[in-house]
């Protein structure tokens, strides 16, 4: 499956919103942009969760190119879509691999936003690359966290190390990245426990992992990856900004993408938090991870609403 595909698979709900209502707001062969227009087609936006200053600039878009005349779906949208790819427009940026040794790839995220099955995916793809993995079982607050990477590291056919419940997570994390040093790994991804951006000592805690990775590899982490649940919507947003002034997290993995209408909240993240979306997790096997790439978002995110893409 391709990577527009997988968008379309993880946009299922977000589109259908927006096939409805895009298809109400052009109830005839044609539509006169005027203030009533454009406050329905706001409020059409808000609804994926775009965020009020993306859906501003959009609607002002519309209006300046469109304003008192007669239009058709496909002319709106097509502007939509070339302002959506504006705002989300990032530097290509994958996973950025250490010149020598075992690149470190540290995972941080809120309770319940799909950390450990974003590493699950993250396992899978650098295996399907044929790179040798290390997991270290930094949630040592939860045993039920650990066996759950257990059983996928055993899945996936990568080392997994651990240590008993309690355990230091920064002594976890070291041990981890020696292992990979040891065992000449290519990657060590480093679990830590869901915490709250709000709670201080747990945040600060993240910040001793990472001083405890530097103390094998001073360049490491060489990826500190956030892992935001889609459904959240907005809430995304404070967390990211939290958890990036904690551990200068470089990127973001956007789970469960597939289980909300609000894929919108993709470009409300670009906009105001600043970082890289570097992967989106749009379904439940270690496959259904995707490289984000604007402008194929954008296309599968319109897919049924407006003009197909030419091709992939």
């Amino acid at each position: 499956m391709g990577i527009f595909d997988k968008f379309k698979r993880g946009l299922a709900k977000t589109k259908s919103v927006l096939k409805t209502d895009v298809r109400d707001l052009f109830k005839s062969e044609g539509r006169l942009i005027d203030d009533g227009f454009l406050d329905e087609m706001r409020a059409l936006l808000f609804k994926t969760d775009m965020g009020y200053d993306s859906v501003e600039e959009i609607v002002a878009e519309v209006a300046k190119n469109f304003r008192g005349r007669v239009v058709t779906l496909e002319d709106v949208v097509a502007t939509w879509k070339d302002k959506l790819s504006e705002l989300m427009a990032q530097d290509a940026s994958p996973i950025s691999f250490a010149q020598n040794g075992p690149t470190v790839i540290m995972v941080a995220g809120v309770n319940g936003a799909g950390k450990t099955t974003s590493i699950a995916k993250l396992s899978k793809m650098f295996v399907d690359e044929g790179r040798k993995v290390v997991l270290g079982a930094g949630d040592t607050f939860r045993a039920a966290a650990v066996e759950q990477l257990t059983i996928w590291s055993d899945r996936l056919g990568v080392d997994i190390v651990k240590e008993p419940q309690g355990t230091h997570p920064a002594t976890v994390a070291y041990k981890a990245v020696e292992r990979a040093v040891e065992t000449s790994a290519d990657v060590c991804i480093v679990d830590t426990a869901g915490r709250l951006q709000t709670q201080k000592n747990l945040m600060a805690e993240l910040t001793k992992i990472q001083q405890s990775i530097r103390k094998l590899i001073p360049a490491a982490p060489h990826e500190v990856l956030l892992v935001l649940d889609a459904t959240t919507g907005q809430n995304g947003i404070s967390q990211a900004g939290k958890f990036t002034e904690a551990v200068d997290c470089t990127g973001i993995v956007l789970a469960k993408l597939d289980g909300t209408a609000k894929g919108g909240v993709v470009v409300a993240i670009r906009q105001q938090v600043g970082l890289p979306v570097k992967y989106i997790g749009v379904g439940e096997q270690p496959e259904d991870l995707a490289l984000f790439k604007p402008a194929e978002f954008v296309d599968a995110l319109f897919a049924e609403v407006g003009v197909e893409p030419a091709a992939e």
